[in-house]
């Protein structure tokens, strides 16, 4: 997962798990993967080895960096699709259904190979977007901020009037955040 080596380490460990929603996610399309994707990413992960759902969630949050953990409510559904149409077998092993890539599958795999590598490489270039040059020192002031933010918030030195004039500090650095980023499309955007 991360680590302070990589430079996203810092932001999931102050954050939390989980804390990777991002809004509209990124790029043009705005998010990792786009609706119908992930049926390739699945099957390039079973043409690698067979597993079960719960298997795949975590390798593509892996392989993903983090950034990207598919629920089960999408993952079951596509898994059933894709051995609906022939391109997975499953079978019930120690009480966990496993997944296999099927011949079929591997056609398939191999006929749309330069889609799943787009969308695999969409995981690399977000991973970059965090853990480049021009990140670490965004990614220093983010953990000092995070560090002092929670330190003096748990460590008791907070009255509720203290916390209240915090809380007002980071709410208004936020929005001066968002604004130095406008969203992608906005008239702030296109004037630049």
């Amino acid at each position: 997962m991360f680590t302070n080596r990589d430079g996203l380490g810092a932001w999931a460990n102050c954050c939390g798990p989980g804390v990777f929603r991002f809004s509209g996610g990124f790029g043009p399309k705005r998010r990792i993967v786009r609706k119908g994707e992930l049926k390739f990413v699945l099957l390039r992960l079973l043409a690698d080895e067979a597993m079960h759902g719960y298997e795949l969630m975590r390798r593509l949050e892996e392989e993903s960096g983090g950034l990207y953990t598919p629920s089960p409510g999408s993952v079951y559904p596509t898994l059933q699709l894709l051995e609906d149409q022939g391109y997975v077998s499953s079978m019930q092993e120690d009480g966990k259904r496993i997944y296999r890539l099927t011949s079929e599958g591997h056609a398939f795999l191999e006929e749309h190979g330069s889609r799943t590598r787009d969308i695999f490489g969409r995981f690399v270039n977000i991973g970059e977007r965090f853990t480049g040059a021009a990140m670490r020192e965004v990614t220093r002031s983010f953990i000092h901020l995070a560090q002092v933010s929670f330190e003096r918030a748990t460590g008791g030195h907070g009255d509720p009037e203290t916390l209240a004039r915090v809380k007002a500090i980071l709410d208004r650095a936020a929005r001066e955040i968002e604004t130095a980023w406008p969203e992608p499309g906005s008239a702030a955007t296109r004037e630049a």
